[in-house]
């Protein structure tokens, strides 16, 4: 069994470790657990298989958000000149109002509409009589007091439940007011398991109702656009500020401090990069289809992660003067990084983290750790699915369940007169050959030690279960851990939207982490907190299965 001292676990087997998580469970919420619990095996091509995106087991007390946070807190909310409508509660509009620190600017033309929270505020009549009224009477009062490019709408629990045609009410509102494009999101919060249902159905809508509707010509080299970046804490500028330098044009980013006309654009880039891989794939698979505009994988969180990137970037264009740029950039950026390095790694050095965030944060912010020298013994994702950790590869066989079921998934073909291929299929094969892998990604588990443990939808109870038999230096996931998990003893960095830190991308923002992480595994602080299971308990009690 786990051994254990007082301050400091001696050694721990991650069978035993698995063992005692799912130990107080019923046996068939045991079993269902145990498939959501992976001990890391990930030699080359050979990962073992967990069970992802499915259903949380009722009762259990997740870390999961719902369709709608996926829809309107992740991908629009971001967006500064598009204005967002939530039809429904008016509770439903405070989970999305700034509460994930989304930065904008107002760009050249002033629009900023992030700092607003538009709601249709349903009451009780409206549930019973309907709200399709009261939704275009909000339509029409936003466009006479913003005049917005866009106006978006998304459908709440009790919209769905009560039949409210807000596709309809979008149309009609569209054609009404002539100069803004007004549509609607069908992102009901109880539509899929987790907010990976809401990502698709926010990709879905932005392609059919925004991309490609803006053809003139956008000015710039080696276009690309960034997908997956939200710009929490300023990451996206810290990016675009490197993009700047190396003399690469990014004409939309998905969807940090992104307006309509980005995402009108978007068709006329030459490359995608794509960050964020669960929540925005989809998007990069229907720009290749329907334009002929490639992706890649990249990951700009962590130094040596970002140098990588921009590499790649520049050997997809095959341009010798952007490679010459590229490599300068990064001999200028990289002194200041290695000095920061050298300061903390001599604190942080051995030291253990634990990795629990939504999207691809838990693979991307291992490179920040394993550069200063810490070890990430425990990680995993809120809403990912199987591609996410063991990698596309498996993309063949998964099963379509019935949940998946209730997610559209829209026909694109190839447009008659925009579609082109911006590779050569001889110029891809060459690429690939180089190193530039399309339409890949291996995961988070090739990623990770042999041995650790990778775990789906970690819930509270096995959070702090995690805490007590393995003792890490820090603990990384959302807000609805934070607190919760610094009373155990242990430092928490939240970074679904970085507390009040960031930006954490690029080279500055890696500066910006280690000093942070410094900080926090530094502080003398939590040697005074006692956790639960340091004191007697004033309760014990059995399950009556037991």
């Amino acid at each position: 069994m786990v051994t254990a001292t007082k301050k400091k676990m001696v050694q721990w087997d991650p069978a035993d470790v698995k063992a005692e998580l799912i130990k107080k469970y019923p046996p068939k919420v045991a079993r269902k657990r145990a498939k959501q619990i992976m001990i890391n095996e990930a030699l080359e091509n050979e990962t073992p298989e967990i069970t992802a995106n499915v259903r949380t087991t009722p009762g259990i007390i997740t870390m999961r958000g719902c369709t709608y946070a996926g829809c309107k807190g992740v991908i629009m909310g971001p967006t500064r000149d598009i204005v967002n409508l939530v039809h429904g509660p008016i509770g439903c509009s405070f989970y999305a109002w700034l509460t994930r620190r989304n930065q904008t600017d107002a760009g050249p033309d002033g629009d900023n509409f992030i700092n607003y929270c538009f709601s249709t505020d349903m009451q009780e009549q409206d549930i019973i009589f309907g709200g399709e009224k009261k939704l275009a009477a909000a339509v029409q009062e936003i466009y006479d007091l913003m005049h917005p490019k866009s106006i978006a709408i998304f459908a709440t629990c009790p919209v769905g439940l009560i039949g409210d045609d807000i596709h309809t009410v979008a149309k009609n509102m569209k054609d009404k007011l002539g100069d803004c494009n007004v549509y609607a999101f069908s992102c009901e919060g109880y539509k899929g398991v987790s907010q990976s249902a809401g990502h698709h159905i926010a990709n879905n809508q932005v392609f059919r109702h925004i991309v490609g509707e803006n053809d003139t010509p956008t000015e710039g080299e080696f276009k690309i656009n960034l997908l997956g970046e939200y710009n929490i804490g300023g990451d996206g500028f810290e990016i675009d500020r490197i993009f700047k330098k190396c003399g690469i044009t990014n004409i939309a980013t998905f969807s940090g401090n992104s307006t309509y006309d980005q995402f009108a654009t978007a068709h006329q880039a030459d490359l995608n990069a794509v960050m964020c891989h669960r929540s925005i794939n989809y998007v990069a698979d229907m720009l290749e289809t329907k334009f002929g505009i490639p992706w890649i994988k990249v990951n700009f969180i962590g130094a040596n992660a970002t140098a990588k990137s921009l590499r790649k970037i520049a050997a997809y264009f095959e341009d010798q003067a952007l490679i010459d740029r590229v490599e300068a950039v990064i001999k200028e950026e990289m002194p200041e990084v290695e000095t920061a390095v050298a300061d903390i790694r001599s604190r942080t050095e051995g030291k253990t983290a634990m990795l629990f965030v939504g999207g691809s944060r838990a693979h991307h912010y291992q490179e920040l750790f394993k550069e200063v020298g810490m070890k990430i013994i425990s990680a995993g994702y809120e809403f990912a699915h199987r591609d996410d950790y063991e990698g596309r590869q498996v993309l063949p066989n998964l099963k379509v369940d019935a949940d998946s079921r209730n997610i559209e998934e829209i026909e694109v073909e190839a447009d008659a007169t925009r579609f082109k291929p911006r590779k050569t299929p001889v110029q891809l094969v060459a690429l690939e050959d180089a190193g530039v892998k399309f339409k890949h990604y291996d995961g988070l588990a090739p990623d990770m030690e042999e041995g650790t443990l990778i775990i789906d939808d970690l819930n509270q109870y096995e959070a702090e279960k995690l805490v007590e038999i393995m003792k890490p230096d820090i603990f990384c996931a959302g807000i609805k851990e934070k607190f919760s998990i610094m009373k155990l003893g242990v430092p928490m960095k939240q970074l679904h939207s970085y507390d009040s830190g960031g930006p954490y991308a690029g080279f500055q923002g890696a500066i910006n982490f280690y000093h942070e992480i410094d900080r926090l595994t530094s502080s003398k602080v939590w040697t005074y907190l006692k956790a639960p299971w340091q004191e007697s308990p004033e309760l014990t009690a059995a399950y009556v299965w037991e």
